[in-house]
């Protein structure tokens, strides 16, 4: 008995010469409320009856006026859908005999069919391969959005106070500047050349780098410069040393190249770094990576002692330094301390820096400064999954560098965010005076905040999302076995407004005693 037998009248088959009885009617059917053309829609599945096994190789098929018949379509529908068949190389022709199925089709076994499924219309793709793929429990990780309505985020930028116009202005420009065919082709996998003198002039007047532009790779944010530099860095059972409180995506970009990871001690003057000495002596360090401005999680800065120690231990054991400078741009003190790169002159330090936190993170632009040899290296790399970056967006901030617009972007950013720290500083000293504990940032766009023992964080995040604000919970931030009961609270991307809102529903949520 046939596969197909149960599913269809009688009335639905056209026998052939061929050895299986096809339900035709029943397998093909017609919407011709979609945009696909009739003829596409019927070689489409006569393609899938075919790779399924239904229709086997060198199996005849009905004729043009049979099918149509059958089908209840125009002859010259059903031509039109053979050539396509033809022409895809599913059916093959045969002078004065008809249209076959082509002969050089393996053999499938044939798929038996409840009745009235049809397999060839909204069937999704399978949630699972048909292959062994392997999760990495390190990259199980959420993924971070930028959600409406009031939010105590990990320290985002206000996107309103972007220069959007300006930078419109700019994109637009790149359409009327220069030679078409250089601009919409390929161009340096480094960056834009633009951009890439402009930032090396900006890094040097205000972080006191020595750089040229062959110093610097632009890449789509700064989480690509870091992944390059691991996977150029760093080879299986290499040794890594970070933080116990660390970025979680420097950490997955470690592991990911089979690295092994050590900590040191975090405390309110930054990396321990006499710790990391004692390490150097029991093992070889491939690499130290640091927020040496404002620590993640903890916006601690490291102190200069520390810093002028850490250069020593690297040029001493000749280990590399990965400086990831987030948020340099917010610093609210009189004069700033200078990034670990700018008193680098052995090559040890690899600076990292983004314009996501300064500008928009939408603006998928960061950068990597590194000695020559190793920017080349990184490029590369680079080559072979990203061949270049968005060199319209470069351009365009190239522009805006190169106008002054934005540095003058990043003066009221600093002012606007500067008021804000202090303004949501002052409401958790006043607001929450027993249950949260901080010290002041002296730069960046979040505090650190600790909350007493007795505060349940997960629930006190659920609970503030059903009022409409949004804060995580910082059980990502928390060293193995050590329960910090801490979060990130950003004060940049809200008004005073919106910041008094945030604090006065935690205060409620806190007093009522339920998330303890």
């Amino acid at each position: 008995m046939s596969f197909f037998a149960g599913l269809a009248e009688p009335s639905d088959f056209k026998i052939t010469a061929s050895p299986v009885m096809v339900p035709f009617k029943s397998l093909i059917q017609v919407d011709r409320s979609l945009s696909t053309p009739v003829f596409l829609q019927v070689s489409d599945q006569l393609g899938l009856l075919i790779q399924r096994g239904m229709l086997l190789p060198g199996q005849r098929l009905p004729g043009s006026r049979q099918l149509a018949t059958l089908l209840e379509l125009n002859r010259q529908t059903i031509v039109a859908a053979y050539d396509e068949g033809l022409a895809q190389g599913w059916l093959e022709s045969q002078s004065g005999s008809g249209t076959y199925v082509a002969a050089h089709f393996p053999e499938v076994r044939p798929q038996p069919l409840a009745l009235g499924d049809n397999p060839l219309r909204n069937k999704p793709i399978s949630s699972q391969p048909g292959y062994p793929v392997e999760s990495t429990a390190f990259l199980h990780r959420p993924v971070l959005t930028q959600s409406a309505g009031l939010r105590l985020d990990d320290g985002l930028p206000d996107i309103r106070l972007a220069p959007m116009d300006e930078l419109s202005r700019a994109y637009r420009s790149y359409f009327r500047w220069g030679n078409p065919q250089a601009h919409f082709g390929y161009g340096d996998t480094k960056g834009h050349p633009l951009l890439r003198e402009q930032l090396s002039l900006h890094l040097n007047e205000t972080r006191g780098l020595h750089t040229v532009p062959d110093n610097i790779l632009i890449t789509r944010g700064s989480i690509m410069g870091l992944h390059l530099t691991c996977q150029i860095l760093l080879r299986p059972g290499d040794i890594v040393v970070t933080g116990e409180t660390t970025w979680a995506g420097a950490t997955m970009n470690i592991q990911k190249t089979g690295a092994l990871l050590k900590t040191v001690p975090v405390d309110r003057y930054g990396m321990d770094v006499d710790a990391l000495a004692d390490l150097c002596q029991r093992n070889r360090i491939r690499l130290v990576f640091v927020n040496p401005h404002h620590h993640y999680p903890t916006t601690v800065t490291l102190r200069a002692d520390r810093r002028i120690r850490l250069l020593q231990l690297a040029e001493q054991y000749g280990f590399a330094i990965l400086e990831d400078d987030y948020d340099y741009d917010f610093h609210y003190l009189r004069r700033p301390i200078l990034p670990l790169a700018s008193a680098d002159r052995q090559g040890m330090v690899v600076y990292v820096g983004s314009l996501t936190k300064s500008v928009a993170p939408a603006f998928r632009v960061g950068y990597v400064v590194a000695p020559t040899s190793l920017i080349d290296e990184l490029a590369r790399l680079r080559r072979i999954i990203d061949r270049q970056g968005d060199p319209m967006l470069e351009f365009a901030i190239g522009q805006l560098f190169k106008t002054g617009e934005l540095k003058r972007h990043f003066r009221k950013a600093l002012r606007t965010y500067h008021a804000r720290r202090d303004y949501f500083c002052d409401l958790l000293t006043s607001e929450l005076p027993d249950t949260v504990q901080f010290t002041k940032p002296d730069g960046g766009m979040a505090v650190w905040a600790t909350f007493n023992p007795t505060v349940n964080m997960e629930q006190l995040a659920r609970q503030a999302s059903t009022k409409g604000l949004y804060m995580a919970s910082g059980q990502s931030h928390n060293p193995t076995g050590q329960q910090l009961n801490g979060t990130r609270l950003g004060f940049a991307s809200s008004t005073e407004d919106e910041l008094e809102q945030s604090v006065l529903i935690l205060k409620k949520l806190l007093s009522k005693g339920s998330i303890r």
